[in-house]
């Protein structure tokens, strides 16, 4: 029994397979039946042998049987326990072990190993397991020597879990075992699980370029599908298209093995390559054609390469094998999008109740109502969201908000002040309310909020950024608008939004020099068109004009549409 505990009932009326291959015969067994057998027909069943156990064993352990059938695991594992130390019988042990493995049950896999290794000190799986559960236990040089045992007897072994489980070890336990696996290759230098468990080993120790360079020494044609896959992740990080060649080389060799297959596929998305990303995709599907995850991908690649009809396709399967996927089903949303079906995106979204996807699908819906100017709809909408989620009220509040600030900021404000009656002083609700006063130009509003958010977080820095920046826009209270500025680039030096204010605040005070030098260092951070045009204009007052031009040059070629370079352009230019 290797993961249930469900043989048929009939079966366990013999001891033999009740005790799944014990061994030991009783002392005092009948001598063997010197009669001469006839020959076996078709029609005569081969007699059934068995080991010999006194009666009060073989209740235990068919009671024990019994109550795994009845999912009365604890009853099994005791009834085991107890006969394997009575009888030490090597298959009675071996049982109790598989129990208390399927139980999780650490402590007693770990003693009934022990007692396994003890019975039969020579046989490799008895070792193996013993090493297992030793490993798990933190004993890793006990372990190492189940191990080496293990190999000496050319049984199966499994250094690569031995790895695995000394990941969160101290780094001298790591090193000495190590130290254990480099001497056992050298003894056994074809058995690639040493090789295996020293890369990973190496790789724990955050040695990849070691961990690397030992696969690299290996021969191509030893390797076996854990090794590359090891190989090609290590590789990946440094060399993507190396890692793509293994990988394609490998599965001329191994074209059946799935982890190596899909490893390709991530690998070739990860390097924007959705073509060939599709390809090993629709192989995977191909032969495992009931696998949600696989027709996930399988949609989203579809929608990389704006194949949006195929996408649907691909997230309806995924959604017929996986109805609760709401992953499938927000893409699904896009995929109808894309596909010119605005009321099947709509719809689909709408069905979503829960998980992250309920967020971010709102945000899908609020920008396709604004673009069908539906809003009654959307504000019907979100205050049904709310009054289904309460628990996410002040987030769809915003998100709604958000949606309506850039064309509607009078039904934006409307929708901030109910939510701030529901949210009194919520910082983010203000923050939202003082920008709108902004875009509807209430300069007192604005102060009279970014103060109130200062007020209650004097630590606020986007607040005393905002406040400081506007001060300093509209020419007023500069030395105010200093002090703000300069305390949130105290909070925030490495923000390239405050040290534009600050060159920005700078400049209205007449310090050219340093206004350019802070504006080039936050330009160089980060390119936005309202730095390049403040930087511009620097530079204009300077009499720097040339360079001002290929500043805001450069700029339009990111962002053509942008009108704040060209209207700062023409004012300078009137002047």
């Amino acid at each position: 029994m290797k993961a249930t505990l469900n043989p048929s009932l009939p079966a366990l009326l013999f001891a033999g397979l009740l005790l799944g291959g014990c061994s030991t015969l009783d002392q005092a067994g009948a001598p063997a039946d010197s009669t001469p057998q006839k020959p076996e027909t078709a029609s005569q069943p081969e007699p059934t042998v068995y080991g010999q156990f006194r009666q009060d064993t073989l209740f235990d352990l068919l009671t024990a049987e019994i109550a795994g059938q009845r999912n009365r695991f604890d009853i099994a594992l005791d009834n085991y326990l107890k006969q394997a130390r009575s009888t030490r019988d090597p298959g009675v042990t071996e049982r109790a072990v598989r129990v208390a493995e399927f139980l999780g049950n650490e402590q007693a896999a770990n003693e009934l190993t022990q007692l396994w290794v003890e019975i039969a000190p020579q046989d490799p799986e008895a070792l193996r397991s013993a090493a297992i559960h030793l490993a798990r236990a933190g004993r890793h040089e006990q372990a190492m020597d189940m191990m080496q045992r293990a190999l000496d007897l050319h049984g199966e072994t499994h250094f690569d879990f031995l790895a695995l489980a000394a990941a969160q070890t101290d780094p001298q336990t790591r090193n000495a075992l190590l130290t254990s696996l480099r001497q056992m290759q050298e003894r056994h230098p074809d058995n690639a699980q040493l090789v295996f468990a020293r890369a990973l080993l190496l790789q724990q120790a955050d040695r990849p370029e070691d961990a690397l360079q030992l696969l690299e020494e290996q021969p191509r044609g030893n390797e076996v599908p854990p090794i590359i896959l090891l190989h090609s992740r290590l590789l990946a990080e440094q060399d993507p298209d190396r890692a793509e060649a293994l990988l394609y080389d490998s599965l001329e060799r191994f074209p059946d093995e799935v982890r190596l297959r899909l490893m390709l596929a991530r690998l070739l998305v990860s390097k924007g390559n959705f073509r060939d990303a599709r390809v090993q995709y629709m192989k995977l599907a191909a032969d495992n054609p009931d696998d949600a995850d696989l027709q996930l991908s399988l949609g989203l690649i579809e929608l990389e390469l704006e194949q949006a009809q195929d996408a649907v396709i691909h997230l309806q399967h995924t959604l017929q094998l996986a109805p609760g996927n709401n992953t499938a089903r927000y893409h699904l949303g896009n995929a109808y999008l894309a596909a010119g079906r605005t009321d099947d995106a709509l719809l689909t979204w709408q069905s979503i109740d829960s998980g992250n996807e309920l967020l971010t699908s709102r945000v899908q819906i609020a920008r396709l109502l604004l673009e069908q100017n539906r809003m009654k709809a959307l504000q019907a909408q979100f205050q049904q969201d709310r009054d289904q989620h309460p628990q996410h009220g002040l987030t769809l509040f915003q998100i709604e908000i958000e949606a309506l600030m850039p064309d509607h900021p009078e039904l934006a404000m409307a929708q901030v002040n109910a939510a701030l009656q529901a949210y009194p002083q919520d910082s983010g609700l203000l923050y939202s309310r003082a920008m709108l006063h902004e875009q509807l130009g209430n300069l007192r509003g604005l102060q009279e909020d970014l103060g109130s958010i200062i007020e209650q977080e004097p630590n606020n820095a986007m607040a005393l950024n905002a406040l400081g920046y506007t001060l300093a826009d509209h020419n007023i209270e500069l030395d105010r608008a200093l002090s703000l500025i300069t305390r949130a680039a105290e909070l925030a030096p490495d923000d390239p939004a405050i040290k534009d204010s600050l060159g920005w605040v700078h400049y209205r005070l007449g310090n050219l020099e340093l206004a350019e030098t802070l504006l080039r260092e936050a330009y160089d951070a980060f390119p936005d068109q309202e730095v390049a045009a403040h930087l511009g204009e620097v530079l204009w007052r300077q009499g720097k004009e040339r360079q001002a031009r290929r500043i805001w040059r450069d700029a339009l070629k990111l962002d053509p549409q942008s009108p704040l370079i060209p209207e700062t352009r023409e004012r300078l230019e009137a002047e």
